[in-house]
């Protein structure tokens, strides 16, 4: 039988270094929110493969959806043998994107092939190439999603010049010390220094920023945006690649602003594991580009949305929404109540089930501690938790916990994530004496 550290040295000489994995766990299977590895150890899943398993590891509805449709058909390509799935999904997205402007979808395979779309979609309907975004962000690693991401390392440095006509401006963050207001002025004063608003096609931001820290965009904040892009005839896109599918508590973070976006994209927790992704936009907005300037070979398969409308069955059937602000509420007290007895947590934050701890040396906004946190994630797999870090400077914890979690198995895990903690700021309080 393969063990981790064998499977890991397999990895080293066939796998490509540019992906790199958190932990040195190598899964064998998993169930709702338990894993198991090729050892046969067992570990709370705090991570849902970065937001993708929201309903959790293999729920048995989206198992059955996927047995039946394998026994069917698994590939035509939409674009030469179309087929009702493809049609359903997009139903489905039409009818729950917020807002009530008439809504047309398109379904992609990854996220960062939504967001390229998005942008396409823009651009035609606009005839505009600008592109304005967030510093923080995550959109994505190829070369026009990594343009709009706001951090160089690991994603942006040393591989060359970037789509043109991007800008980044501060998004607002009240722990860092940047208002609502100061964001809006940002973009203001690039529109008199570096471009007319004439020239943007598009503003894209996440509600939630995911890779970026789990800061939210305050509704005040998002409702200005959507009055400025209105004032200049800017299309809005709404990134819900991680905040989507009832995450935080709304089947989409937008919900909480109460406004309407002129494009949304969707991925992740869509499919229960199966790629798949989706613009959703304002019908006369999508319709822009003609017959065949979008597609893809394996867009919108049809086993991704036979698993997708699954997963929107048992979202609705199970109350997942509300369970999320339930979760929410219990994981923000308790990690609270962690965060007093620490001198390391300097901010806990969260929208629903979208829940960050931000690290810091001596309660300082700051000073990020990357080191600690590395330590954590490393602390909290030996004991038995998944977790993932995140933020631009890689001192935040963001907690994924999937929705379907059982809170014994929640508490479980929070009181490892505690017991890691204290494990990890007691080795460098003894390391620096």
């Amino acid at each position: 039988m393969a063990t981790n550290s064998d499977l890991h040295r397999r990895r080293g000489a066939a796998v490509a270094r540019g992906v790199s994995n958190s932990t040195t766990i190598y899964a064998q299977r998993a169930q709702n929110a338990e894993l198991w590895d090729v050892e046969g150890r067992r570990y709370i899943d705090f991570a849902s493969g970065i937001a993708v398993l929201n309903t959790g590891h293999v729920h048995p509805r989206v198992v059955a959806a996927m047995q039946q449709q394998l026994t069917q058909l698994t590939h035509t390509c939409f674009q030469v043998t179309p087929y009702e799935g493809y049609v359903a999904v997009c139903e489905r997205l039409n009818a729950l994107a917020p807002g009530t402007t008439p809504k047309k979808s398109i379904l992609f395979s990854t996220g960062a092939e939504a967001i390229e779309n998005a942008l396409k979609i823009a651009r035609y309907h606009t005839k505009r190439s600008g592109v304005i975004a967030f510093q923080g962000a995550f959109h994505g690693r190829t070369i026009a999603t990594m343009s709009l991401t706001g951090k160089v390392a690991p994603y942006k440095a040393g591989f060359g010049a970037l789509l043109p006509d991007v800008f980044h401006v501060p998004f607002p963050c009240a722990y860092h010390g940047v208002s609502p207001q100061q964001s809006i002025a940002a973009i203001e004063q690039l529109f008199k220094s570096d471009i007319e608003p004439g020239r943007v096609a598009a503003i894209i931001i996440e509600p939630v920023q995911g890779e970026g820290g789990f800061y939210i965009a305050p509704p005040e904040f998002l409702r200005s945006l959507r009055t400025l892009c209105d004032t200049h005839g800017i299309v809005l896109i709404a990134d819900e690649i991680q905040s989507g599918f009832a995450r935080t508590g709304r089947m989409f973070a937008l919900e909480h602003a109460g406004i309407e976006a002129d494009l949304m994209t969707v991925a992740k927790s869509i499919a229960g594991g199966v790629p798949l992704s989706g613009v959703v936009g304002k019908a006369a907005i999508m319709d822009a580009p003609p017959a065949g300037g979008l597609g893809g070979t394996f867009a919108g398969s049809p086993l991704a949305c036979a698993a997708a409308l699954a997963v929107l069955d048992v979202i609705e059937q199970e109350e997942l929404c509300d369970r999320a602000r339930v979760l929410g509420t219990h994981i923000m007290t308790r990690l609270k109540a962690m965060q007093v007895k620490s001198p390391a947590i300097g901010e806990v934050r969260g929208l629903g089930s979208m829940i960050a701890m931000e690290l810091v040396k001596n309660r300082r906004a700051d000073q990020p501690d990357a080191e600690l946190t590395r330590a954590l994630v490393q602390a909290a797999a030996a004991r038995g938790l998944v977790i993932l870090s995140c933020g631009v400077y890689g001192n935040v914890i963001r907690l994924l916990a999937p929705l379907t979690i059982s809170e014994a198995l929640l508490n479980e895990g929070l009181d490892v994530l505690e017991a890691a903690l204290a494990d990890v700021t007691g080795a460098q309080m003894a390391a620096t004496g």
